[in-house]
């Protein structure tokens, strides 16, 4: 059961992030509210984000800048390559089941290091253990996650709930 009721659907959630970048885009500045007030807000009210990205640790990776986004807003989960293990898909489950997230992005970025070292590192390692294709990859499907197996391929549809479903 979720504690927060979606409070948008995943195409206006979307709209938001594209307004968001386009804003970004024409100023090239993050103009959204950080400051204390925002900050105790959230701190004892909580979070509200109406999107799941899923995005490179990469530094130069920004999400809340380049969609303009504030605090409690997103719900970034990084991780190098974007690869999504059993940790980062429970922060999945959980910003859509308890925070009411409608719309999960995976966002790629250029020159990633993490990419490159995976498809032409070494043969031994954790590394490794992510090496190869992952378009070609077919592990084992699970009605609810997607694609399983040791490379994962992150498939998550949007729908709306029926009232049945909470």
């Amino acid at each position: 059961m979720s504690e927060h009721a979606p409070r948008y659907s995943a195409e206006k959630a979307m709209e938001m992030l594209l307004e968001g970048n386009r804003e970004y885009l024409r100023t090239g500045l993050h103009s959204t509210e950080i400051g204390e007030d925002i900050r105790l807000h959230t701190a004892t009210k909580g979070q509200f984000p109406y999107a799941v990205i899923i995005t490179c640790s990469d530094s130069r990776v920004l999400p809340t800048a380049i969609f303009n986004a504030g605090i409690g807003e997103l719900f970034v989960i990084r991780s190098a390559g974007n690869i999504v293990d059993g940790c980062a898909l429970g922060s999945v489950e959980y910003a859509i089941e308890h925070l009411g997230c409608r719309l999960v992005v995976v966002l790629g970025h250029t020159h990633c290091g993490a990419i490159k070292s995976t498809l032409e590192g070494p043969q031994e390692g954790p590394i490794a253990h992510h090496r190869g294709d992952p378009r070609t990859h077919q592990g084992e499907r699970h009605p609810r996650r997607g694609v399983r197996g040791q490379r994962q391929q992150l498939h998550i549809e949007t729908r709306e709930r029926t009232p049945e479903e909470g």
